[in-house]
């Protein structure tokens, strides 16, 4: 069942459950923040409405910057603008920022320790038809690896307009993962989100869990359908929503890792270096448990339909069931 405390979409089983983009959160989710606190600043590589920031531009244009094409000026200015006191966002496809300006990420923000917020938006492979070359598929794991930097995948758009908020109060460098593609609405305005925890979105009815699914992002939506499923077939699970990847939640993992014996991890990105990663390391230190990975397996994407390229690599609804089943069998 759905987690009563956290207030989530009692809709998410209906044919006709609401479906927003991600990103329209995050540019909602700016607009609150810079009312809030005047020191929030925007600036954008010539992609403004893609990555849904004209929102700020439009209420706020005197703290709009508007840098071009050119992703590696766009965090330099931005880490310039924190060292003088202000909050910048810095958005653009996932594809080009981080990843065409990691060093100057690492050097002019990290290394400094200034509050920028970086905003890679159209990650993973639902961005379709774009291709391989815009498919982010990596950026967890360069960011993650990053000293000082917190990262971030909200799972829906209510999610990210709240994470947006809060990264706009941190006072740390993150960085803000956003998908492209419409995704059902799981939470409400009411279900709380913190940095650095997670939450148990789907529970057995009665008894323990007898497998954890941990997803991050726009997969949760199948993780719980799959849960969904099982429960019917009479297999118990939890599944947690992570949607701080770093700062990650090591006790509310380990805590699920005792209690089922056996894990599942879900995202759309690489399964090397990913969450999936991540959470394996917090098991390996305090809790080993088997678990199996949901992801792209060390491949680069390619166009097609987004729910098809979700299907074609392995991190559609029947993949999770096959990895939960198959993950059973190794506790015994």
């Amino acid at each position: 069942m759905l987690n009563p405390n956290l207030k989530l979409n009692t809709k998410l089983w209906s044919g006709d459950v609401e479906a927003v983009p991600i990103r329209r959160g995050f540019g909602e989710g700016l607009v609150k923040a810079g009312e809030a606190d005047e020191n929030v600043v925007a600036l954008c590589a010539d992609l403004t409405e893609s990555t849904q920031m004209h929102f700020f531009k439009e209420k706020f244009p005197e703290r709009f910057t508007q840098i071009g094409v050119a992703e590696q000026n766009l965090v330099t200015v931005a880490s310039g603008m924190a060292a003088m006191g202000k909050i910048p966002f810095c958005s653009s496809y996932a594809m080009f920022s981080p990843g065409r300006n990691w060093e100057q990420i690492r050097t002019t923000i990290a290394y400094n320790d200034r509050p920028v917020k970086i905003v890679g938006s159209h990650a993973g492979i639902s961005v379709g038809p774009d291709g391989g070359t815009h498919q982010a598929l990596e950026d967890i794991a360069i960011m993650r690896a990053m000293p000082n930097m917190e990262v971030v995948s909200p799972c829906d758009a209510i999610e990210a307009k709240k994470i947006t908020q809060l990264l706009a109060k941190s006072g740390k460098p993150a960085y803000l993962r956003l998908a492209r593609e419409k995704t059902p609405i799981m939470t409400t305005e009411e279900t709380p989100v913190a940095l650095g925890k997670s939450q148990i979105f789907w529970m057995p009815d009665v008894g323990i869990a007898e497998v954890g699914i941990i997803a991050t992002g726009a997969l949760l939506y199948q993780a719980i359908l799959v849960a969904k499923e099982l429960e019917s077939e009479g297999v118990k699970i939890k599944v947690m929503n992570l949607v701080s990847i770093k700062p990650m939640d090591v006790e509310g993992i380990v805590s699920l890792a005792k209690e089922a014996g056996a894990i599942v991890t879900v995202e759309e990105h690489q399964v090397m270096g990913g969450m999936g990663s991540a959470v394996a390391e917090v098991l390996a230190q305090h809790f080993p448990v088997p678990i199996e990975f949901i992801g792209v397996q060390d491949k680069f994407g390619q166009s097609g339909k987004p729910d098809e390229l979700i299907e074609h690599y392995g991190m559609g609804k029947s993949s999770i069931k096959e990895a939960v089943k198959k993950v059973l069998k190794r506790k015994i």
